[in-house]
């Protein structure tokens, strides 16, 4: 079994230390470490997190293999710092059945890049209208936990009902995407006095409050889990403030984009930025990023979403909605959470590793960086600045928001269990 010694990492940017990897396991942390036989990274004050994980990415596999695969997504999530990807169910065939859950994971396992949780729909086809196989989907090899019908709305409020009743008896979770899509017909961006000046259809806040809303007094009644996928608006920050106050079970996820980006952008008409939800307005922006900082929001999740040129190379209306992120990520969280000094590296482990580990009980990840634990590691270079160039990335699809802007910091290394993905920040 190969051995590596990271010399000289903060760990979770906290004091100076050595760690020493033997095979896929921690087997030392201390300083002066030191192993003949050991292959040795000198980190120079570099940041060692856990792995990071991704509870919301868009590997298109199968069906859409011209946006993305499963070894693509995986080398970019890798580049990213990311050690585990849930794969939302949005494929074609959609991830309604054992049968297509089971080949999305055992494609992960194949691309060995990181660790690839499918994540089950919650109705049959995305429609909305039955429940799809979600006591096979648990019991399955993929052993799904988290389920989704995302890109559409679960918006049948008894058929909400029974799925949180469902997953309830294994400890699953169903990840709202929070869209009301009677007041979302339509939209084109946020709702606002950006939309009334450009002419385009609006997206209102109210229409993901009002969802949000419904889902957490479900939950209470009937007493399971609920997980809100990419949280938007100052309003949604406060419904779940106020839920989980009543000790309501929500959770609540925010993108990086949502953490940077305005619908002020939209007035270039660049389709990058379109995307759903919506870019809002900087008091959202503001709102999340406190929220995030105290914890109302609990993770940050990407929504990589991957598009072929042709489907955003085209006028606004027609362009897909959705942005790359995997790759990004850190560096966005890094900007807007670090360097505003509304978290420390400390809580972006958490945000990013830790808490989307436990929401979507992904075994092995999130775990603390200490003796004994899994080898699933992140090194983080936060001096690096750089200008995002989407010709270097490890991803199909090109389609970032960040094209040309400069980001801080670079992942250098990424260990999954042991074995190093990225080297140098270069894919192994």
């Amino acid at each position: 079994m190969s051995k590596t010694l990271i010399r000289g990492a903060k760990v979770l940017g906290g004091e100076v230390q050595d760690v020493l990897i033997d095979g896929a396991t921690i087997a030392q942390i201390g300083t002066g470490l030191s192993d003949e036989g050991a292959q040795v990274i000198e980190a120079g004050g570099q940041i060692l997190l856990p792995g990071l994980v991704d509870l919301h990415t868009h590997l298109r596999e199968p069906g859409r293999e011209d946006s993305e695969t499963v070894l693509t997504g995986t080398r970019a999530a890798a580049s990213g710092g990311y050690t585990a990807v849930f794969a939302m169910a949005n494929t074609f065939p959609v991830a309604d059945t054992a049968g297509v859950v089971e080949q999305v994971y055992r494609l992960g396992k194949e691309s060995g890049y990181c660790d690839v949780q499918p994540i089950g729909a919650v109705t049959v086809g995305l429609e909305g209208k039955k429940l799809a196989e979600l006591g096979a989907m648990h019991e399955s090899a993929a052993g799904v936990t988290v389920f989704s019908d995302d890109g559409k709305c679960v918006d049948d409020a008894v058929i909400m009902r029974r799925a949180l009743e469902y997953v309830k008896a294994f400890g699953g979770v169903v990840a709202q995407h929070a869209q009301e899509p009677r007041l979302t017909e339509g939209a084109q961006m946020n709702e606002g006095i950006v939309s009334a000046e450009l002419g385009l259809g609006g997206w209102p806040a109210v229409a993901e409050e009002s969802i949000i809303a419904r889902d957490v007094l479900l939950a209470e009644h009937v007493g399971s889990r609920v997980h809100i996928c990419h949280l938007s608006t100052a309003g949604s920050v406060e419904i779940v403030r106020w839920a989980k106050s009543r000790g309501i079970d929500v959770t609540a996820e925010v993108t990086p984009h949502h953490l940077l980006l305005t619908d002020e952008l939209v007035r270039s008409y660049n389709p990058v930025y379109k995307v759903n939800p919506p870019l809002r307005t900087e008091r959202d922006v503001m709102a999340l990023r406190d929220a995030l900082a105290d914890g109302t929001i609990d993770i940050v999740a990407t929504d990589h979403a991957p598009h072929p040129h042709e489907d955003k190379d085209c006028e606004w209306a027609a362009a897909a909605m959705g942005m790359v992120g995997l790759e990004t990520a850190l560096s966005v969280v890094q900007q807007t959470m670090v360097e505003t000094g509304l978290l420390d590296w400390a809580g972006v482990a958490d945000r990013m590793s830790y808490a989307p580990a436990r929401i979507g009980r992904a075994a092995g990840h999130g775990r603390p960086v200490s003796a004994g634990e899994p080898a699933n590691l992140t090194l983080v270079d936060p001096a690096y600045r750089g200008v995002v160039d989407p010709a270097g990335f490890a991803s199909r699809s090109r389609n970032t928001p960040y094209e040309g802007r400069e980001l801080p910091g670079r992942v250098t290394h990424t260990f999954l269990r042991g074995r190093a993905t990225v080297v140098d920040g270069k894919l192994a």
